[in-house]
């Protein structure tokens, strides 16, 4: 915010997971930095971790309270606990099985929660709304006042009729099987569909679109994935579509590499996850797969820190400063998680990606797709093609080369930056954000220089 910027108040709501809230947490900062009143509307597990960042809090629940007390993101730790048996199911057979239920408890939170979500933001009284949801909010768009949606899961979620559809891990160069996967999504989720688009426009909101549980916005709409594996599309996306290429908060603590691991041998990084991480078969197996060799691994072990039996050459917690040890190694074992998988291309690493649910498997076809990395079955690799796939990653200098290469453009101009200036220029003018507009201003005599 500069001198003549007036003061706003930008409230962000992000999903209540460990991913999206991070995303904004980075975007967030950069606007407190600059004056402006941050405020996060978050689940009441996470009561404290963002006022101790220097927020403001505002707290609400997606269901009723439980008897007990709950840890950061218990809800959806709790239902992964629950559903983790469908991981090893194909992303077809996971639509009945796990993805229409992930959106039902989405629905039904949507629901739940609106009469506090009117509560706030009248308390609050924001100039801007953003939000990082997959689901819409009816109180946010009858709020009063411009909002901004942020697309932190792989950019399939916008659709494109010649792109796979999401969360099907399907080929972009393959249609075989694009047509029955959409016909059993829609089949599966038409009835869910028609239940929440009654819901929102009976508290006053427009139609969803066909198929989606969504809107995007009339202002400005954030999606973030780097360029170099962002998908072709034959439909332009509208004006108010902005990429950022990465968005990496600065938040962290440092981090120093532990004594057990300091020496010589490839480093490399393994993170399922704040959810993949509480399943504890593939976390042994990838323990066991690493023991004895001559690699030196982290491994952020979420709720299985204290349960598993770690070798010396294996050290984990489990909460690690995830962008503060990407810059140190030099490989990842990732579940695909979208801001994962934008982290490790922001700093250069390429990753062996074991996706489990969810956008996940978009985002391990497009690591392989564009040749970042490699995507494997989490239950159904061999040892063989395990070792293998972590070598070639090691040893391709050719790839290697060119990540570092993209690494160095995306640092070079930080998404949280982009982001921040975007969201404020929306508070300040109350008015949309478009890509030609945006261009402009950066070159205003048109001459590309």
């Amino acid at each position: 915010m500069t001198s003549t910027t007036p003061r706003r108040t930008i409230v962000f709501f992000p999903e209540g997971a460990f991913g999206p809230t991070n995303n904004c947490i980075g975007i967030g900062r950069v606007l407190l930095q600059r004056g402006h009143r941050v405020v996060f509307v978050i689940e009441e597990s996470f009561a404290g971790t963002l006022a101790a960042k220097g927020f403001e809090e505002r707290l609400m629940r997606l269901q009723p309270p439980p008897e007990v007390p709950e840890e950061p993101g218990q809800f959806w730790k709790d239902f992964i606990r629950d559903t983790a048996p469908h991981f090893r199911k194909s992303t077809r057979e996971q639509i009945e099985t796990l993805t229409r239920p992930i959106w039902e408890s989405l629905v039904d939170g949507a629901i739940y929660v609106e009469p506090r979500l009117r509560e706030i933001f009248a308390e609050v009284q924001p100039d801007v709304i953003v939000e990082d949801n997959v689901v819409a909010f009816p109180a946010i768009l009858t709020a009063g006042v411009p909002w901004v949606r942020i697309i932190s899961c792989n950019p399939l979620e916008i659709p494109d009729p010649a792109l796979p559809p999401a969360l099907s891990g399907l080929p972009t160069d393959d249609r075989t099987e694009w047509a029955q996967w959409r016909a059993a999504y829609d089949r599966h989720h038409a009835d869910l569909h028609a239940r929440f688009d009654a819901f929102v426009q009976a508290q006053g909101c427009p139609p969803l679109p066909p198929g989606q549980f969504m809107y995007e916005s009339p202002w400005l709409n954030l999606y973030l994935y780097p360029e170099e594996a962002d998908y072709p599309r034959t439909r332009p996306l509208p004006s108010t579509f902005h990429r950022l290429d990465s968005s990496v908060r600065d938040t962290e603590a440092p981090f120093a590499l532990p004594e057990a691991l300091r020496g010589d041998g490839p480093l490399i990084y393994v993170s399922l996850g704040s959810l993949g991480s509480a399943e504890p078969e593939l976390m042994q197996r990838l323990v066991a797969l690493f023991a004895g060799t001559d690699y030196r691994v982290i491994m952020s072990l979420g709720p299985q820190a204290g349960q598993l039996d770690l070798p010396a050459n294996v050290w984990g917690e489990e909460f690690l400063p995830q962008p503060s040890i990407l810059p140190l190694v030099d490989a990842v074992v990732t579940h695909g998680g979208n801001n994962t998988v934008t982290e490790s291309v922001h700093f250069g690493k390429p990753m062996l990606v074991l996706p489990l649910f969810w956008d996940q498997h978009d985002n391990a076809q497009r690591v392989q797709e564009v040749g970042f990395g490699w995507r494997l079955s989490p239950y159904g690799f061999s040892d063989a093609e395990f070792q293998e796939g972590l070598a070639d990653l090691l040893g391709d200098d050719a790839r290697r080369a060119r990540m570092q290469r993209i690494a160095a453009r995306l640092q070079a101009r930080p998404g949280t930056v982009k982001a921040a200036d975007l969201i404020e220029r929306v508070a300040v003018s109350q008015a949309p954000v478009r890509r030609e507009d945006v261009a402009a201003m950066a070159d205003p005599a048109g001459d590309g220089d």
